[in-house]
């Protein structure tokens, strides 16, 4: 039995790379608790940005160095973005490293594991991912991007879309509702353009459709919606499915003034009011989680004003804010008027700040209420306190509801009062 230790960075795209890795050994591997006790140190890495890239660097020297001493080291395996990104180069940077493989070749390198262990891969055709799962999973839907914003390096890592087969999403689905998952989490770079490349314009509809039919499916939410491709079309569809379809919307906007939109070459309506204007006219009430850039080169104080302006009047229910970094090989890295990075963690903190007072408020709606609640996990600290998540929290990127009571358990859905609301998250009693 080979004994892994796995440790997946950045996005949740990249764990489901991880499982998949992993359940290309099949029954020939047990997880390891430390990369100490492993035979395997398997690190699938991020490079999206440049905190992600030193993060990835940090990682591998960190375990690097805690595996030197040992008398019998692990094979050491670097993949995903950063080995895409960077290529040959960093065996020549990172020597310490037995394999890098990049995100083309993920599908051989259990096959590659192995054979650095002089052992035979097993026939694994048809076996399904397999993981530590709890109450939700990411099921990756497709993989690339066919947009080219002028600040990503994605489409360069990643390469172009590639949708999976419907039919195969759908035996994953009822792979993992078998396991006991309640919630899948759609993820891509691009979920509005699933199945394009595939022939089908209505490829996220039909997909959200047949998923809502898995036996044992609470909830489908979907993440990455890019906003040109959430058109009333779509939308339509969409609010036709019902449950176990969640009314919630992660589109990514960026900005809010069209002079910033046109750098970044975002190709969709010059005011992004329009984009949540239609999804609350289909979904009157959706939750929406975005993500802003603040610090884009060219961005002026009317600029950035706008864009605060933008964030009260919007009031979406999540958001993610990041200053503008100047990634290599993209065309914004030289761009003129970049922004000094002081005033672009000022503007950052104060488009936060009017976000805190948004989702406070919006919180606050829910006191004395009765919800249901997935519960995710129990506390690490409290005995008899559990996390678990309302239907307008995604895992792992939004708030999250503590609650205790009896019955409460991972797994189950508990139905429980809020007792509290905070400045991002509830508290509940069942």
């Amino acid at each position: 039995m080979i004994k892994v230790y796995s440790h997946s960075l950045g996005c949740p795209k990249n764990l489901v790379d991880t499982e998949n890795i992993l359940a290309g050994l099949g029954d020939a591997f047990s997880f390891a608790a430390d990369p100490e006790g492993a035979h395997v140190v398997l690190i699938n890495t991020c490079a999206f940005i440049r905190p992600a890239v030193e993060e990835s660097l940090e990682t591998i020297f960190s375990v690097a160095q805690a595996l030197k001493d040992l008398s019998q080291k692990p094979l050491l395996v670097v993949t995903g973005c950063l080995v895409s990104r960077y290529g040959p180069g960093l065996a020549r940077q990172i020597p310490e490293a037995d394999l890098f493989v990049p995100i083309s070749e993920q599908d051989k390198l259990p096959g590659r594991i192995l054979q650095k262990l002089g052992l035979v891969l097993p026939d694994q055709s048809g076996v399904p991912r397999k993981g530590p799962f709890s109450s939700f999973a990411y099921l990756k839907i497709s993989e690339g991007c066919n947009n080219r914003c002028a600040f990503c390096t994605i489409p360069f890592i990643r390469g172009r879309l590639k949708s999976r087969p419907l039919d195969e999403l759908v035996l994953e689905a009822r792979h993992l509702t078998d396991l006991g998952v309640r919630e899948l989490v759609l993820v891509s770079q691009d979920s509005t353009a699933y199945g394009r490349d595939l022939g089908n314009r209505r490829g996220l509809a039909a997909l959200a459709g047949e998923l809502c039919r898995v036996q044992g499916l609470e909830r489908l939410r979907v993440m990455y919606l890019y906003p040109s491709g959430l058109d009333r079309s779509l939308l339509a569809q969409l609010s036709e499915i019902g449950p176990p379809f969640v009314p919630y919307f992660d589109v990514p906007l960026q900005h809010a003034h069209p002079d910033i939109l046109k750098q970044m070459g975002r190709p969709f309506q010059q005011d992004p009011e329009q984009v949540l204007g239609r999804i609350r006219e289909y979904f009157p009430g959706a939750a929406v989680r975005t993500t802003l850039i603040t610090g884009y080169p060219g961005e002026k104080e009317k600029h950035f004003q706008a864009l605060l302006d933008f964030v009260r009047r919007a009031r979406v229910q999540h958001l993610g804010v990041f200053p503008f970094y100047p990634e290599e090989g993209t065309r914004a890295a030289s761009f003129e008027g970049q922004v000094p990075g002081d005033i672009q963690d000022k503007r950052r903190r104060l488009v936060m700040q009017e976000q805190r007072k948004n989702s406070r408020e919006h919180l606050k709606g829910f006191s004395g209420k009765m919800m249901d609640i997935l519960v995710d996990a129990p506390h690490p600290e409290w005995p008899g306190l559990y996390t678990g998540r309302v239907w307008f929290q995604a895992p792992e990127v939004d708030g999250i509801t503590y609650i205790s009571g009896p019955g409460v358990a991972p797994g189950k859905t508990v139905r429980a009062e809020i007792t509290r609301s905070l400045d991002y998250d509830l508290e509940a009693l069942a």
